[in-house]
């Protein structure tokens, strides 16, 4: 099918999703009270076909949230409760010995693990040691499976959103820096406001529960996957984001001195490149087809919160990884005319 017969139909998903961008807020709302910011940044992960790591403490529905995203998008949805005893096998699957009762011959068969389905919820993913937690690595960054010798394709859409404790830290195990790599966002759960609070104390405590309707299919999210992935993006965007990126190592000549000053590592390449995709998916989700530096900055906080490096310094003084990327923020300007005019000149020798 030729570029010009496709654009039609891109054209009739985009206009489906900003009318069915209302009634999935709603549906989601029949379970979920208030958290609309979490559910974006859900939302967008998913479009730019990424994968989420929610931080809360108990209590604030994140288990409830996933789950209740599976069933409005009308997708596969697994859980993983992480605990010290969980084995790699136990998430992806294995090997078992079957015999065949007519001619007696034995014979390995898989069986698939619970990682094989659209959504994973990875609960208390950092219970397990990093050996488990690995098990997910591969799945997430290449969407298969090997055990065996053998190659198994997860299902598409794929998406892992896993939960996490952050105040309780006997017997966990910290993510290393390689998976903590893999997620595109790190969501921070909040308190509910107090009106939200009194609406949940009292809707969860009565007889009726709401059943949410499904919104979009499996076929949809994967579509509006692909649109993201079209939406174009101009070299001043692509320029700021990755100065932003650039700019939080503090080996760079680039980096401020509060920097150098906090930080130990900064982020690495895959921040600028999820700082695009979330900033894409953002614009999509609030009805542009033109990404601006305001998207890219609206994405720092969660795109980069989880691969910068506090030192000494910054625990010593209570500068969180929050602060610093607001400072970085604020310290980073967007690319002037004048900077390409100076990249445009010729170089005298």
């Amino acid at each position: 099918m030729s570029e010009g017969a496709k654009q039609p139909a891109d054209l009739r998903i985009i206009e489906n999703l900003n009318k069915a961008k209302a009634k999935l807020y709603a549906e989601l709302h029949k379970v979920i009270i208030g958290q609309d910011a979490v559910l974006e940044m859900l939302l967008q992960a998913m479009l730019s076909r990424g994968h989420c790591l929610l931080v809360g403490v108990p209590g604030l529905a994140k288990t409830l949230m996933i789950s209740t995203l599976a069933e409005v998008l009308k997708l596969s949805f697994n859980r993983i409760q992480f605990t010290p005893d969980l084995m790699p096998s136990d998430i992806t699957g294995t090997d078992i010995i079957e015999e065949d009762l007519t001619t007696g011959r034995r014979a390995f068969r898989f069986v698939k693990g619970p990682v094989f389905a659209n959504i994973i919820l990875a609960d208390e993913i950092n219970r397990t040691p990093p050996k488990t937690q690995a098990a997910l690595l591969q799945a997430m960054q290449e969407y298969h499976v090997t055990t065996g010798g053998n190659t198994y394709e997860v299902e598409q859409p794929f998406f892992v959103l896993a939960t996490q404790n952050p105040i309780e830290q006997e017997g966990t195990y910290p993510l290393p820096e390689a998976q903590l790599d893999r997620f595109m966002f790190m969501v921070m759960v909040d308190y509910p406001s107090l009106e939200e609070e009194r609406l949940i104390a009292k809707t969860t405590t009565t007889e009726i529960q709401g059943r949410p309707d499904t919104v979009l299919s499996g076929e949809d999210v994967l579509a509006l996957q692909r649109i993201v992935r079209k939406i174009p993006v101009s070299q001043h965007v692509v320029d700021y984001a990755v100065s932003l990126a650039r700019a939080s190592r503090p080996s760079d000549a680039s980096s401020p001195d509060f920097i150098r000053n906090y930080l130990t590592w900064g982020a690495g390449p895959r921040a600028a490149q999820y700082l695009l995709l979330g900033a894409k998916s953002r614009a999509l989700l609030h009805g542009r087809f033109n990404v601006a530096a305001q998207d890219v900055r609206a994405m720092a906080r969660p795109v980069m919160r989880h691969r910068i490096f506090t030192n000494f310094n910054a625990d010593a003084e209570g500068v969180s990884p929050d602060d610093i990327i607001d400072m970085l923020v604020q310290a980073v300007s967007e690319p002037q005319v004048e900077d390409y005019r100076a990249q445009s000149e010729p170089v005298s020798v």
